[in-house]
């Protein structure tokens, strides 16, 4: 069965078919929910929570455009109205950081160390960290998806990059100590 078919079938509500789509694409959202959430066990309830969304939305998909794509969207937006309802935002203030660039130098860390050390950041810069740099949204569409300021989205970048940076650094030194 053909994808398109597939999504017609979902369409109708076909169990069967929902099945099947959940067992196609499981696995590709289920990580971009890991990147998002704090642990294991939040990302799948936040997998869980984008599916049923993507079941009551499906016929809103008009073959136009990637539908991965347009999955993926909905997951993202799934993590991100949770953390809206959380308030993880209203703390910030936009001013205590200046927004600049972070360089890390090259580090022989684990894909794996790495992402652990992203979904232990506070929410606010996770999310921001996320979306910037391993999506490629703008300042711009952040703010507008998270409802903050640009300069909120900025500083949240800054502030993730640093603690990121810190992070890296203290496991290179520990690397480097335990190796003498």
């Amino acid at each position: 069965m053909s994808l398109k078919q597939l999504i017609e079938k979902c369409k109708s509500e076909d169990t069967k078919a929902q099945g099947e789509l959940y067992t196609i694409f499981s696995a590709k959202l289920f990580s971009v929910c890991l990147k998002y959430s704090r642990n294991y066990t939040e990302a799948e309830d936040n997998l869980q929570d984008a599916f049923i969304t993507i079941f009551n939305k499906i016929h809103q998909y008009k073959n136009k455009g990637s539908f991965e794509g347009w999955l993926k969207r909905i997951v993202i937006n799934t993590v991100l109205q949770r953390y809206r309802k959380e308030k993880v935002f209203d703390i910030i203030n936009e001013n205590t950081v200046e927004a600049e660039e972070q360089e890390v130098e090259d580090t022989p860390v684990s894909l794996e160390y790495l992402l652990r050390s992203i979904q232990k950041l506070p929410d606010r810069y996770r999310l921001v960290f996320n979306l910037y740099v391993l999506d490629g949204y703008s300042h711009k569409d952040i703010a507008d998806m998270l409802e903050i300021s640009e300069g909120t989205s900025k500083s949240n970048l800054s502030r993730a990059r640093q603690i990121l940076k810190k992070e890296i650094e203290n496991y290179t030194n520990s690397v480097r100590i335990n190796s003498l």
